[in-house]
């Protein structure tokens, strides 16, 4: 017998709802057809096939936030509207936790009563950010005759993240949030090893209207 390193009174084992590739919004087949499959460390196990992107899918994702950066709305919003949508989406992980958390330890082998704390752990910093968001600004420098200095800080287009399988949930926060905060768009590769949360909680962004 495998010890799972969780109680059964504590760990319910999630349902998988999201195996494809997000895109513009979207779970997608990759171009390819092509899927991997994502193994339960603690019992050697199949969980799940999920769809393996290649580079012409990273080409295809690029491209859309690209397009979302020059022409959607995301960028152009104020601090406080993108901090707004930011704290709603802190709020339906916190409502989706025990599942987040389940998935996490299904995945990447930490035990339930760690993956638990990464709940809040991801909704405080997105709150964190979400804070930042409005006090994004330059500075006037002193300057002498005719001349008028000053810097502006703004978003600086799309932003490509790869984050590792240790802690996921933790990994894809510490990376998305201060680049939607700032106003950026961008393309997230999980590790291959722990999937799962991130497409959850790329779900879950959706439902915050983030997209």
């Amino acid at each position: 017998m495998v010890d799972n390193g969780v109680s059964d009174s504590l760990f319910k084992m999630p349902t998988i709802k999201f195996t494809k590739l997000f895109i513009n919004g979207q779970f997608v087949d990759s171009i390819s057809g092509k899927t991997f499959e994502t193994i339960d460390p603690r019992t050697g196990e199949v969980i799940v096939k999920i769809s393996e992107g290649t580079k012409e899918d990273i080409d295809a994702a690029v491209a859309v936030a690209r397009e979302a950066f020059d022409t959607g709305p995301w960028p152009r919003m104020t601090g406080i509207e993108r901090a707004k949508i930011m704290v709603k989406w802190a709020e339906l992980i916190e409502e989706n936790g025990e599942e987040l958390a389940a998935l996490d330890t299904i995945e990447a082998g930490l035990l339930y009563q760690f993956t638990k704390f990464e709940i809040p752990a991801a909704a405080d910093m997105l709150r964190y950010y979400a804070g930042a968001a409005d006090k994004i600004h330059g500075k006037v420098l002193k300057s002498s005759g005719q001349f008028h200095a000053y810097t502006l800080m703004e978003p600086i287009g799309v932003v490509g993240h790869i984050i590792p399988w240790n802690v996921p949930l933790m990994m894809f926060f510490t990376k998305v949030a201060p680049s939607i905060a700032a106003g950026c768009t961008m393309v997230l590769k999980p590790a291959e090893q722990t999937p799962l949360s991130a497409l959850f909680v790329a779900h879950l962004a959706k439902l915050a209207c983030l997209y």
